[in-house]
């Protein structure tokens, strides 16, 4: 397994090696760079995962920041400027010739290459080394369909380039009737042209990744029934979904524990110091009436500017809603600076924490956990992919402020194919206005009307997400399914290459 070099990418990764040892026993190795080989490394809990450790290997491919132009000890796309993520891109072409040299060592150890090689949608270069090497290929595109199509149809064919007339076009691979509009790319998407660095890069390995043997999704049949089949004839490749790719205990039909025993999968997850405990919060939580609270974070490599955090922190105390809030310093300021008071209006904290009304919280808090709570009745979220499938897996409806990446085709599918969430607004430069903040979560988290439309859909959504999954004797999920149909796939196509070879 070959992940991109960020926390959103090698999570998911994570999480189907573990599914794939859990339904074959296969041994699986993830390669990356050796501190993100260390992170996940600190995602594994010592004694319940201790047989894991026996069967999934992480594997370090060399790798130095400073030779590619990137701050010392930079390794994965936490806290970086959007030009530094440019480097780190090119940076990642870097691990090409370590990665063949591991896959070469492994197939000599073995005697025969590994079955499969499945390599992250941003690293299609691993198509030609797998075919160097004699095996199959496979591309994980760690967000969900209508997303993936998305990124790719836009960086491969830039349809908005050169229009005029319209701020509004329609991308190759979704019907006619399917209309982006400019302000959803974010601006070095804007401003490509095929010739500079960013289209370079994706154009060179979406086409590579179109080249495998097929796709898996982090998504589930009954969840995206459109966006696979868009998909699906765009690549003219096979498509297994595979998702959601969540801790079991968050699919299962029991959730009254949930908030206990899921306790640690957040803290692994993000692989950081909390700055509150969870107990903190769940005591928090408990304070608060059912569906009653907005629980606010925008990832950890997103922030807002400066003026649209003043304006949020108005429309929230205007709102009177009680909320959670993962603060982290506004766009200009240092993202692993102190936060500081002035970022906010002048004495909000202390009025928040006295009315019971808001909990600050810095930098990370333990999101499922929080997700999972009856007290949390909506999430105002960046729309990455991860938060999507956590919120709706707890029937938790979404009030959208898309910020980079895929994200901002997330929300418009989460808008106008699902009907599970309102987008806010778009971007760190859009201008917001505190009297929309408080109409918006007026609107979502009203018990009828908009409000309680959007949580009965969201509702649906979380029993098709937990049914994809399910595992019980004959009953079979459609994730689950296609899970077994991947290894028979290759397995299948293993036995071809090793009669042929």
């Amino acid at each position: 397994m070959l992940p991109f070099l960020a926390h959103g990418h090698l999570i998911p990764f994570l999480a189907l090696a573990r599914q794939i040892h859990q339904a074959t026993g296969f041994k699986i190795s993830i390669a990356s760079t050796p501190l993100n080989i260390q992170y996940l490394s600190s995602t594994f809990n010592s004694s319940s995962d201790e047989p894991e450790n026996d069967h999934i290997h992480l594997l370090e491919l060399p790798f130095c920041s400073t030779d590619n132009d990137l701050p010392p000890n930079t390794e994965n796309s936490e806290n970086l400027s959007l030009d530094s993520i440019g480097k780190l891109l090119s940076a990642s072409l870097s691990l090409r010739k370590p990665f063949h040299s591991l896959v070469s060592d492994i197939a000599a150890k073995q005697g025969h290459p590994p079955l499969c090689i499945i390599s992250d949608v941003f690293l299609g270069w691993a198509t030609e080394v797998a075919s160097s090497l004699g095996t199959v290929n496979v591309t994980f595109a760690t967000s969900g369909a209508y997303g993936t199509l998305a990124s790719s149809s836009l960086w491969l064919n830039l349809p908005h380039r050169g229009r005029s007339d319209s701020d509004e076009f329609h991308l190759p691979g979704f019907p006619d009737s399917c209309r982006f509009h400019i302000n959803q790319l974010h601006h070095f998407l804007r401003n490509a042209d095929g010739t500079d660095s960013w289209s370079k890069f994706f154009q060179s390995q979406f086409s590579l990744s179109m080249q495998s043997f097929g796709w898996l999704c982090n998504t589930a049949e009954e969840f995206e029934p459109a966006g696979l089949e868009w998909l699906r004839n765009f690549l003219k490749l096979p498509v297994w979904a595979i998702g959601p790719l969540l801790p079991p205990i968050v699919l299962k039909n029991d959730y009254s524990s949930l908030s206990v025993a899921a306790s640690g999968i957040s803290t692994r997850r993000a692989g950081k110091k909390l700055e509150i405990s969870i107990e903190k919060c769940m005591e928090w939580l408990e304070s608060h009436s059912p569906a009653s609270v907005l629980y606010i974070s925008f990832g950890s490599q997103n922030r807002t500017s400066p003026s649209q955090m003043m304006e949020l922190a108005i429309g929230l105390e205007e709102s009177a809603k009680p909320f959670i809030w993962v603060i982290r310093p506004p766009v200009g300021f240092e993202p692993k600076s102190e936060f500081r008071a002035e970022y906010l209006p002048e004495g909000f904290e202390e009025r928040m924490e006295k009315r019971k009304q808001g909990l600050l919280v810095r930098n990370w808090a333990p999101q499922l956990e929080i997700l999972s709570h009856k007290s949390t009745g909506a999430f105002l979220s960046h729309c990455g992919w991860n938060s999507v499938l956590e919120s709706l897996s707890q029937a938790v409806p979404i009030i959208g402020w898309p910020l980079a990446a895929e994200q901002a085709y997330n929300s418009k599918m989460l808008v106008e194919e699902m009907g599970v969430s309102v987008e806010l607004t778009r971007g760190v430069q859009s201008s917001i206005d505190s009297k929309e903040v408080k109409r918006v979560i007026g609107l979502v988290m009203a018990k009828k009307g908009k409000g309680g439309d959007l949580r009965s859909k969201a509702m649906v959504i979380k029993e098709q997400l937990r049914a994809s999954v399910r595992d019980e004797g004959e009953d079979k999920g459609s994730s689950v399914k296609a899970l077994d149909d991947l290894i028979k796939t290759l397995q299948s196509k293993g036995q071809t290459i090793n009669s042929i070879s």
